[in-house]
């Protein structure tokens, strides 16, 4: 094929049909195609109190000053590497949390030869010695593969056995170990509300660590501040970064405390986030982080390379589902997608069932390719940062990065990250979103695809199903209590704590060890905090459908669809969506030509409930008769009718009818009254 330049849209006769609109222009046809309603209509606004225009243009962003920064470069908002992902493209991290170390490393082996490019460790309480790591670990090479460990509070004993494994299996691999241990103990102390060991103590440890890993490890990040303890408990993306970038500032201090330079801390650190559903919100947000923590840790004294955050992502978990779980698929597939335009380093996208408990071969690889399709068939490992410019998104960072700096000042004048815990302001915060997201989904106003919208009505759930999450595999502080009858060492640094590893210790033995002389209930206790609750959104809505398809007989509702199908369908259609979410089974018959024939049919059927389905207009002939006649023959039955005609809701109440449903009813609140009233009257 011939090579052949494209002119320039000035010159092509191909654009010569079209010509350039003006924002004015677009803004008149716009407000003439909302025929009288107003404009702001179109404004939508976010749990972050953030309101997005319907367009934007060249002058939302011109004035930004990160606009002209380039990959690479301070405020590495655009990327902490020149060359994006060309180099190294980001790892593919999934977690796994097995109940044996054997099962755990066959899996592991299985993945990492399909497209896995790192070890992604959920400890539990099987993972207790050497010998367990050597068994979980056998067959992975260290040095090759990077490893992230979920430690919590518990960093320092975990990373003393992972680096005398190292040293007993790999030789002089420590020093090329790279990951993390992920040690956050106000992130524990958010999910749980208390510590093992007191919080100053915690930090104790944490030092002790960060000081032997920056010579046994020097390559392997011992911190890693998450924000997955917000996220999970409902909090927007600038609470999420806001809370992580003060969670950083205050691990800085206590280990400034303990005789730790700024350079030592931030080259131990790193950040996760939780990728939620807002795909525009959640690039902002990666993107407003690199920024804001680029400044937080100039403002310490950092120099650039310590400037540069090293960023994980996890797919939600808070807009996941047990119903209907393939939706979560593309859930996570457009998290996914969020978090490598947003930039980072390294990625875990749950598998759909992972809330229904162990993930299997199928899940595990669906997610693993969704990682490495973005990788390999979009290329998004030739793109560097893909949103930088785009009008819109360069507008959001700003809003995002101001917002979010905003709430981290105010966490500051609120004494700092464990001040504002224990006076309850942050969980106060969080709460108020969780409440706001709680509210939008009862009434519909927020879709969970396949929960409160959009059903499968073949889908059962049952209560057993709701007890059994990926927390039951997952490991705890619990796990790392001591009783007198453990072993008591002298611990004086890390390399003695390895030492004793490889002698053997078991996991608890060397908590004892390090916790013999302060870890006592009364100082434990003393730090309790009020635990930001972790749940999923869609959890009321399951329970709706566990407690109906959990009853001795399925709850049915019949629908006296009046007239023809033009006069009841849409109405019959939304109601029928609207129950089935709470577990009913909806009986949709024919259209009735009277009121006589609808209530025989109704009566014949024998549901404890009908919903009459019409117009507004048909309502005040069929409404009353019907009503009355259906009480009539059965005092029990409830009777509720789809619409809300305000001019007559008063009437037909009078009439006897019990409820109403429409476009922004409460649809929990509706169908757990209703439940109540037929699953325990039936």
């Amino acid at each position: 094929m011939a090579d052949e330049t494209i002119a320039a849209p000035e010159n092509n006769p191909l654009f010569t049909e079209f010509r350039a609109s003006s924002y004015d222009e677009w803004y008149e046809t716009t407000l003439a195609s909302l025929k009288g309603k107003p404009f702001a209509k179109l404004i939508a606004h976010t749990y972050e109190g953030i309101d997005l225009q319907p367009i934007y243009h060249a002058e939302d962003s011109a004035d930004l000053p990160h606009l002209d920064s380039l990959p690479g470069q301070f405020p590495f908002l655009r990327g902490t590497k020149a060359d994006g992902y060309l180099a190294q493209p980001w790892l593919i991290a999934q977690e796994m949390a097995y109940r044996t170390p054997a099962e755990f490393n066959a899996a592991l082996k299985h993945d990492l030869a399909r497209g896995q490019t790192a070890v992604n460790l959920i400890p539990n309480h099987a993972l207790s010695s050497v010998a367990d790591l050597a068994t979980a670990l056998e067959g992975v090479n260290l040095a090759e593969t990077p490893i992230f460990i979920r430690c919590g509070a518990n960093a320092l004993p975990l990373g003393a056995l992972l680096l005398a494994y190292v040293q007993q299996y790999g030789g002089d691999s420590a020093q090329q170990l790279r990951g993390s241990l992920e040690a956050d103990p106000l992130g524990e102390w958010v999910r749980r509300g208390t510590l093992p060991l007191p919080l100053d103590k915690a930090y104790d440890e944490l030092a002790m660590l960060v000081q032997g890993a920056a010579v046994s490890a020097p390559n392997l990040d011992t911190i890693t501040i998450h924000s997955y303890p917000y996220a999970n408990g409902g909090a927007n993306a600038v609470q999420e970064l806001a809370f992580v970038l003060g969670t950083a500032v205050a691990t800085i201090r206590a280990l400034q405390e303990r005789d730790l330079d700024v350079e030592t801390i931030t080259h131990s650190m790193q950040a996760a986030f939780s990728i939620g559903g807002d795909f525009f919100m959640e690039i902002a947000k990666l993107r407003a982080a690199r920024l804001l923590w680029a400044q937080m840790i100039r403002a310490f004294g950092g120099g650039e390379e310590a400037q540069k955050m090293v960023m994980h992502g996890r797919t939600a978990r808070h807009n996941k589902t047990l119903t209907d779980a393939y939706v979560n698929m593309l859930r996570g597939t457009t998290e996914a997608f969020a978090a490598a335009i947003g930039g980072v380093d390294s990625l875990h996208v749950a598998p759909f069932n992972e809330e229904a408990g162990q993930p299997d071969k199928f899940s595990r690889r669906i997610a693993r390719n969704v990682q490495i399709v973005l990788q390999e068939e979009a290329n998004l490992m030739k793109l560097i940062d893909p949103a930088g410019g785009a009008y819109f998104v360069e507008w959001l960072t700003d809003q995002v990065a101001q917002n979010a700096w905003a709430l981290f000042q105010e966490v500051e004048r609120q004494g700092g990250m464990a001040a504002a815990l224990q006076s309850g302001w942050i969980q106060e915060q969080v709460a108020a979103t969780a409440a706001a997201r709680a509210k939008n989904l009862a009434t519909r106003k927020d879709v969970v695809v396949g929960t409160n919208h959009y059903a499968n009505a073949d889908l059962r759930v049952t209560s057993d199903d709701l007890r059994v999450t990926s927390d039951d595999l997952r490991f705890t502080s619990d796990d790392l209590r001591v009783t007198s009858d453990d072993l008591r060492f002298p611990i004086s640094n890390l390399q003695s704590l390895i030492s004793f590893a490889e002698a053997g210790a078991t996991l608890s033995q060397l908590t004892a060890a390090l916790r013999a002389n302060y870890a006592t209930n009364q100082l434990i206790n003393q730090q309790t905090i009020q635990p930001i609750p972790q749940h999923r959104a869609a959890e009321p809505f399951e329970r709706l459908r566990a407690a109906a398809n959990g009853a001795a007989e399925q709850p049915r509702i019949f629908l006296a669809n009046m007239g023809p199908l033009r006069q009841h369908k849409a109405r019959a259609d939304f109601v029928r969506d609207f129950f089935t979410v709470g577990g009913f089974e909806v009986v949709y018959p024919d259209g009735f030509s009277g009121v006589e024939t609808a209530v025989a049919a109704a009566l014949a059927d024998g549901a404890t409930a009908v919903v009459i389905c019409s117009t507004d207009e048909t309502y005040p002939e069929l409404a009353p008769p019907l009503t009355q006649q259906l009480k009539a023959a059965n005092p029990e039955i409830i009777v509720i009718l789809a619409g809300y005609p305000k001019e007559y809701v008063d009437s037909f109440k009078a009439a006897g009818v019990d409820e109403f449903i429409y476009l922004g009813a409460d649809c929990l609140a509706v169908n757990q009254w209703l439940q109540q009233a037929t699953i325990h009257n039936s």
